[in-house]
């Protein structure tokens, strides 16, 4: 690339940036200003800054209780995604059979489907399995985390697994055929052999995991009834009120919200990068 478009590149995607970055930006500005100076003089405007709404909304929402119940939520789905899609990609990727491709394609189905779609079976399902009181207090998934957990495992399932399988179609049969003549199992293969070399793709997944099951909001209202088992994203209605909003609160609200993936992302952020690198250029 000259120099002529690689500087016309790097404009353009510096105001695609800003373009993406300006309405998170703009709410964290608001977020520190007071609902009465605002709509004194415009959000266009600039003045009235205060930290009281990050206050008000902490205490207002009970971000605390929800954000324990997103945690039991989140963690769980996420580890038990992982570990069945790496079970189910090392066996489509490791042997051939005549329903490999047959099989990939019934958990690539349940990313096809809307979920509305499923609204009316899933929860009559859910609100007929019974569960011991010690796992729900209502005697049936219904209104549990168990319902959440096992809704977003299924319906990410398929995605990871699909990207993984063909991670790790890319690793070289010949450590496996090592590993075979020294006389490793299947299990062995897959969890000391296979699951080191697909970490960073792990990793890039964790990171997707964790955003798309922490923000989802769906299922949440729809398979909870309970207020207080109620994940972050839906502790927001909490900030609205019957006659007006105010929005600079919501926008603190928002940005608490948002911290938790923000600190994933951060932490994650050299693996993230590393296992989609890596996927996008072997084999």
């Amino acid at each position: 690339m000259s120099k002529r478009r690689g500087t016309v590149a790097t404009v353009i995607m510096a105001l695609l940036a800003l373009a993406w970055l300006f309405p998170l930006l703009w709410a964290l500005i608001n977020s520190f200003r007071e609902y009465a100076y605002t709509q004194a003089n415009g959000y266009l405007s600039f003045g009235g800054w205060t930290t009281s709404n990050y206050e008000q909304a902490w205490t207002q929402a009970n971000f605390g209780l929800h954000m324990k119940n997103s945690l039991l939520i989140t963690i769980p789905a996420v580890l038990l995604t992982l570990l069945l899609s790496s079970m189910v990609a090392f066996v489509l990727a490791r042997f051939s059979y005549r329903f490999n491709l047959a099989l990939l394609g019934v958990f690539l189905a349940a990313n096809l489907l809307p979920p509305q779609a499923l609204l009316i079976p899933v929860f009559r399902m859910f609100r007929e399995v019974p569960l011991p009181l010690f796992m729900s207090d209502s005697g049936s998934m219904l209104n549990s985390f168990w319902a959440l957990i096992l809704v977003n495992t299924a319906f990410q399932l398929g995605f990871c697994t699909f990207v993984l399988s063909n991670y790790m179609k890319t690793l070289p049969h010949e450590i496996y055929e090592s590993a075979e003549l020294d006389g490793a199992s299947v299990w062995r293969q897959y969890w000391q052999l296979t699951m080191p070399l697909v970490r960073p793709a792990l990793a890039a997944l964790a990171t997707l995991q964790v955003t798309w099951v922490y923000n989802e909001f769906f299922w949440a209202t729809v398979l909870i009834q309970q207020g207080d088992k109620l994940p972050v994203t839906s502790a927001l209605n909490n900030l609205r009120g019957q006659f007006f909003t105010d929005t600079n609160l919501v926008a603190a609200g928002s940005i608490i919200v948002a911290l938790p993936v923000l600190v994933v992302f951060f932490a994650l952020q050299k693996q993230f990068v590393s296992g989609l690198t890596l996927g996008s250029t072997k084999g």
